[in-house]
């Protein structure tokens, strides 16, 4: 049986090759519908994280490793596309197939980052930011 985007419980690192990393960063919304609250217990609305993401491709477009500012600017954006409702819709993909969230590449410059990469130790992305909590 074929795995769905909603059989996912992590986001892993979905390809790497050539220095060049993939997959989910944030997924705001299961292709069930299904709302996903993360580690920290936060959730996002694609909304804000659509938002969220443009201020980061227009002001950052780097990454580091595991949220140390030493260890920042080892990587470099190179793909990123934030999938809502209406780009799927105008894309041609039906609803419930995709979930609502960012998809991020990037190309790893550090060689010892790429290592780690390569090796398993990094096997997800995750993104640092600062942000206001609401109760809901």
């Amino acid at each position: 049986m074929a795995q769905t985007f909603d059989d996912i419980r992590s986001f892993k690192i979905a390809k790497s090759d050539k220095q060049l990393v993939f997959g989910w960063a944030s997924v705001a919304q299961r292709a069930n519908g299904e709302t996903v609250t993360d580690w920290q217990g936060d959730r996002i609305s694609p909304e804000d994280l659509e938002e969220a993401v443009y201020q980061y491709v227009l002001h950052f477009r780097t990454g580091g490793e595991e949220h140390d500012p030493g260890l920042q600017e080892h990587c470099t954006l190179v793909e990123s596309v934030v999938f809502t409702e209406e780009k799927l819709k105008a894309m041609g993909i039906p609803a419930g197939i995709v979930p609502l969230g960012w998809w991020i590449g990037f190309h790893v410059d550090d060689p010892a980052a790429w290592q780690k990469v390569k090796s398993g130790k990094y096997k997800m992305f995750s993104v640092y930011g600062k942000g206001r909590r609401i109760p809901v």
